[in-house]
């Protein structure tokens, strides 16, 4: 995965002025589109075609500090139809208009191009297991929340918060599959996104197949495939988040399995009282790689 993700940077550098197949190249690395692009993110801290805007803008600058082209041209070369689209971008990264930086030489912004390496470390033991799953479903209330990656996501808080006590034990009894009692469920989570994108959140419960939902719970067709579940044990959700990074950081990249799409769950199995510590489940979807 370290050598594909250095391959893309590699091939984004080639065709910074054309659109670039990531089906192709990811079927090329022996991998998928979507795996890369949930790789990359994770990894560099920013979506894919982030890092792509960031380094057009950056070699864009120098095309408009040289000036041997009107703006127009460099605007067309760099993929934009018109100045006003290629400027719009070209302030959002250098926070100057190109008519500016042409008159004074700056501003400028640069994004230096990445390099993947893996560092061992071994600083995070993962407790992991992998299960072949049939097919399930994910019955319980669903929230239209945004990711956040660090910290209690209040918006999440807010939405369990306002189900009466009565309704846990209700979603409790409709449980009947694996992962098993109350579970978080985030789907719908788009390879590139950003802190601050919307995603599907559940407060619910994991049911056979065939199980119907009541009318007012909502539901999720979960269709069969593998998983690799992680143990967690800790402060809470600080060592959950923590495993979250680490599979994308150390255990991706040190054995053979890709996410593939599907939504992540995770399972609380014991926690204190006030919810400072608990021991959960990550469960991933996943396949051979």
């Amino acid at each position: 995965m370290i050598s594909a993700l250095n391959r893309l940077v590699d091939l984004v550098e080639q065709h910074l002025t054309e659109e670039l197949d990531l089906g192709r190249l990811a079927g090329s690395l022996g991998t998928t589109e979507y795996h890369l692009r949930r790789m990359f993110s994770s990894l560099a801290g920013m979506p894919l075609s982030e890092y792509v805007r960031r380094r057009r803008m950056t070699v864009a600058a120098a095309d408009v500090v040289r000036g041997e082209d009107d703006l127009l041209g460099v605007a067309v070369r760099y993929g934009y139809g018109s100045t006003e689209a290629f400027g719009r971008a070209f302030r959002a990264v250098h926070g100057a208009s190109p008519g500016d930086v042409r008159r004074d030489g700056g501003p400028l912004r640069t994004q230096p191009q990445l390099r993947f390496r893996l560092t061992v470390e071994g600083s995070i033991p993962m407790d992991t297991r992998i299960v072949d799953r049939p097919a399930f479903r994910l019955i319980g209330h669903v929230a239209r929340v945004p990711l956040i990656h660090h910290g209690v996501n209040p918006h999440i808080q807010q939405h369990i918060a306002a189900l009466p006590m009565a309704e846990h034990a209700r979603l409790k009894a409709l449980s009947s599959a694996e992962p098993a009692g109350l579970l978080q469920v985030t789907d719908g989570v788009d390879p590139d996104a950003v802190e601050g994108t919307e995603l599907t959140y559940l407060h619910g419960v994991a049911a056979a197949a065939d199980t119907p939902a009541p009318g007012d719970l909502d539901a999720i067709e979960v269709p069969a495939g593998r998983w690799a579940v992680f143990s967690t044990s800790g402060p809470h959700p600080q060592a959950l988040q923590t495993a979250w990074a680490a599979t994308a950081t150390e255990w991706f990249p040190s054995n053979p399995w890709r996410l593939r799409p599907g939504p992540s769950i995770v399972a609380i199995l014991d926690r204190a009282a006030d919810f400072s510590t608990a021991t959960c489940e990550l469960w991933l979807p996943v396949e051979a790689a």
